[in-house]
């Protein structure tokens, strides 16, 4: 069935040849002709951005980042995103066939302002690590819940854009730009809906950006304190 809408995908890329084509590959096989997928590159310097012009795609948005890290490399992305949905996606997943459909009919058939799904954790032989992303991290909804033990993950995620405007800035003081827009979507916006479909490989590596282990103690009561903060001023 043709939408009458077109959906924007952002991506934030660096140094990412190892993987990127597979996941790009995936994400092209979900989107319409009128969906674009958004990059912001953050000044690769290995054949990342090679790979990308190759695709001669005129979905795809390719655009400098702002050379301050991931956070602020997605905001770059995000910021030039036009569709009425956004999802969020790393440089080195793999997306299933039917991700963007299932989405899609959670929001239209829902009252919510992001949706996220689970996924299986891989590693970069394609070895199934953890079956379910959900089960790990106890992920639910609740803006207490997700202060304490973050249940966002960037690449399962799909939010309004007229969540926007409430999500940038990206404070540079906060840890991570996932658990910020999916708070947010509960503060500010009409909520999230987890759904427990398995969209998307997850992929761990030696390079990944994000950690899937905890810091010390004084490090996280530092992080969740800063993001309170950062949260009051929204």
């Amino acid at each position: 069935m043709k939408r009458d809408y077109f959906i924007s995908v952002a991506m934030a890329t660096y140094n990412g040849e190892k993987y990127i084509k597979e996941q790009i590959d995936s994400i092209l096989n979900n989107l319409s002709e009128e969906d674009e997928l958004v990059i912001s590159d953050d000044g690769s310097v290995d054949k990342t951005l090679e790979i990308i012009q190759s695709y001669q795609d005129n979905r795809i948005k390719l655009m400098n980042g702002p050379k301050k890290g991931v956070k602020q490399n997605f905001a770059n992305a995000l910021s030039k995103c036009r569709g009425k949905y956004i999802f969020l996606s790393d440089q080195d997943d793999i997306w299933e066939k039917n991700k963007v459909k299932k989405v899609l009919e959670v929001f239209e058939n829902s009252d919510c302002s992001l949706v996220i799904h689970d996924c299986t954790v891989i590693d970069n032989q394609y070895k199934v690590l953890h079956d379910s992303f959900f089960k790990i991290r106890n992920s639910k909804k609740g803006i207490i819940k997700n202060i304490w033990k973050n249940s966002y993950i960037g690449c399962c995620m799909c939010f309004e854009k007229n969540l926007i405007d409430s999500v940038l800035p990206i404070p540079n003081r906060i840890e991570m730009h996932d658990q910020w827009i999916g708070i947010l979507a509960e503060k500010k916006g009409n909520g999230s809906i987890f759904i427990f479909d398995k969209l998307i490989q997850y992929r761990r590596h030696e390079n990944n950006v994000s950690k899937m282990k905890h810091h010390s103690i004084f490090v996280m009561l530092k992080n969740r304190w800063n993001f309170i903060l950062q949260m009051r001023k929204r």
